[in-house]
């Protein structure tokens, strides 16, 4: 890990963020795929406490709970990312993508707002770095009935 002063620690500390170990997959894929710089992250769920948290926007999970699970998901991407870089989270160069599935109702349409819990936090973190194309996407049900499921693709310096 790279020098806890990097101004990256100091934002996960100042935010009081302390990264997950990369979770042991739920089925037959890697957690990470580096080829190149690029290194592709397999999709997160969002958890509290260690349980997935589930729900489905627009039937029980309102936008803000959608947010705040995103914002999980994307603390736990950050702690996948830091073991795919070796430790050091100062060797991401960039956020490329971001794709985000909101286990959503048809009639529920702020997909792109419960994805910006995981957009602002991966921004504040890595500042400039972190600021990347993305898409959002309604679908009836994700994996263990989680209600975001969210991958990302980064380059690595």
């Amino acid at each position: 890990m790279t020098s806890p002063s990097h101004p990256i620690y100091e934002k996960l500390k100042a935010l009081n963020i302390t990264l997950p170990d990369v979770a042991a997959p739920a089925a037959a894929y890697l957690p990470f795929m580096q080829t190149g710089n690029l290194v592709y992250l397999s999709g997160h769920l969002p958890k509290r406490d260690g349980k997935v948290i589930t729900g489905q926007l627009g039937k029980n999970t309102s936008t803000e709970e959608g947010k705040a699970a995103a914002r999980a998901v994307a603390i736990d991407l950050l702690g996948t990312l830091q073991a795919a870089a070796g430790g050091d989270l100062s060797r991401v160069k960039r956020i490329v993508k971001l794709m985000s599935l909101v286990n959503s109702t048809a009639d529920f349409t702020d997909h792109h707002l419960v994805t910006n819990g995981a957009s602002e936090l991966l921004a504040d973190v890595l500042g400039e770095a972190g600021k990347h194309a993305r898409s959002a996407f309604g679908v009836a049900q994700i994996p263990l009935g989680a209600c975001v499921e969210i991958e990302l693709i980064a380059e690595l310096a």
